[in-house]
């Protein structure tokens, strides 16, 4: 379940067992459970803000990172998402 939370939001599988790998995995899987949301609602809400971007820009679907990072008493979705140029738009 763990690869599956991690490819959706673009982070690398972890493979080998060095304590470092290890220090990752259960700092990634406790900002998970503080927020609450099962894989299927991260992978939603991550589907809707790519539609969103989309309206605005064209970009490398293949090259989208989402991940949650816990900083000073937040924790914040970070994304990096490759924009190979913006859409002509006329609001």
């Amino acid at each position: 379940m763990l690869d599956v939370i991690r490819k959706m939001f673009g982070q690398p599988s972890k493979g080998n067992g060095s304590s470092s790998d290890a220090k990752q995995r259960l700092k990634f899987l406790l900002v998970h459970d503080e927020v609450a949301l099962t894989p299927a609602q991260l992978d939603m809400m991550k589907n809707e803000i790519m539609d969103v971007i989309k309206r605005y820009v064209e970009f490398d679907a293949e090259g989208v990172e989402f991940r949650l990072d816990k900083g000073d008493g937040h924790i914040a979705l970070v994304s990096n998402v490759p924009v190979r140029r913006v859409n002509n738009t006329r609001d």
